[in-house]
């Protein structure tokens, strides 16, 4: 039994640490795999079978460059590319500018003055299906796919997997909300919830620009135990197993999907809950489901700089304008935005 230690870059969140973990788990000789997000490291141990370092590292690079991660034996120079945001600023901007024409003309009412909406959770959930909070999503569902085609059974375990994600969504999305309601949440309480949803999506936001490393220690996240069952259920090929990796989706490290369950918790309404999650979970649908159908590397086209920081622009504003308008909404501050 040896272990072997590797730097891996393009890890952002702790979605990242699991999946790279998970697929390092695949290959037959390894027993065990921990990666760290804080150093961008990852322990391998096993029976390597004379295997050496770099051997290794090889066959790692194989399985995880398909998911956005680069593997060495050495430390990696972290290297911000600023012209980047020489494209993604304007794009972002235009974005921004394209919301409040529509929220000036109450075309789409994408966010009200103090809450989030159906439309926000709609377009969180854009963003979040192709960041790497939603890796773990996208794994499961390769690796699911591959699963059962392999017995020929290509359609049916995509449709039960998606019917089981939205359904689960909307379910759990109004049991939370109806938790609301019992706890009896006032106007500190929903002040509480509103203002940490706006900073959990600052980070969130902030994470994506890829620019300060010390915010993904901030990032929220379930316990690896319960993440690591999830992953485990991916192997298991069985009728119910599509439609109970969908429902499981609810509880992976993704913090878009915690953010949207914070505000689902402080609406205190078992049916704006569910219709919040379910708007979140319909945002994801399209790249989900074209994951699902497709043999497209979609994760890898979409895996480029420009368009992660532009994507992190965009959900820092709404960020900031949760928290100003949970702010405004207290009497902390006067409001800023009139639409």
């Amino acid at each position: 039994m040896k272990t072997y230690t590797f730097h891996v870059s393009g890890m952002h969140c702790n979605a990242c640490t699991m999946l790279t973990e998970s697929e390092a788990k695949e290959l037959p000789y390894v027993t065990a795999a921990k990666s760290n997000l804080s150093n961008h490291t990852m322990e391998v141990s096993g029976e390597f079978d004379g295997r050496s370092r770099d051997a290794v590292a090889a066959e790692l690079r194989a399985i995880l460059s398909k998911h956005g991660y680069s593997v060495s034996t050495e430390p990696q120079e972290k290297n911000i590319n600023w012209s980047e945001f020489t494209y993604a600023i304007p794009i972002a901007a235009g974005f921004v500018a394209l919301f409040i024409v529509l929220q000036k003309l109450g075309i789409v009412n994408l966010v009200t003055s103090s809450n989030v909406t159906y439309g926000t959770a709609f377009v969180i959930g854009l963003i979040a299906s192709v960041s790497t909070c939603m890796a773990v999503v996208g794994g499961l569902v390769l690796s699911m796919s591959a699963s059962f085609a392999k017995e020929g059974d290509m359609v049916r375990p995509q449709i039960f997997f998606h019917i089981g994600r939205l359904v689960t969504f909307f379910v759990l999305g109004g049991v939370i909300g109806a938790l609301g309601s019992m706890f009896q949440l006032g106007g500190t309480g929903t002040f509480v919830l509103s203002f940490i949803v706006g900073v959990v999506l600052l980070i969130l936001g902030i994470n994506l620009l890829d620019v300060f490393p010390w915010a993904r220690k901030l990032q929220p996240t379930v316990p690896t135990l319960i993440g690591n069952r999830v992953q485990s259920l991916k192997n298991v090929n069985h009728t119910w197993t599509p439609i109970l990796l969908g429902a499981a989706t609810f509880i992976l490290p993704c913090g878009f999907t915690q953010s949207m369950q914070l505000y689902a918790l402080s609406t205190g309404s078992f049916l704006t809950g569910a219709f919040i999650m379910t708007a979140f979970a319909l945002g994801t649908l399209p790249v989900l489901a074209l994951l699902s159908f497709s043999s497209l590397g979609i994760q890898n086209k979409t895996r480029s700089g420009t368009f992660f920081k532009t994507a992190g622009l965009v959900v820092i504003f709404f960020g900031l304008f949760n928290v100003i308008n949970s702010l405004a909404a207290a009497g902390i501050i006067n409001p800023l935005f009139s639409f």
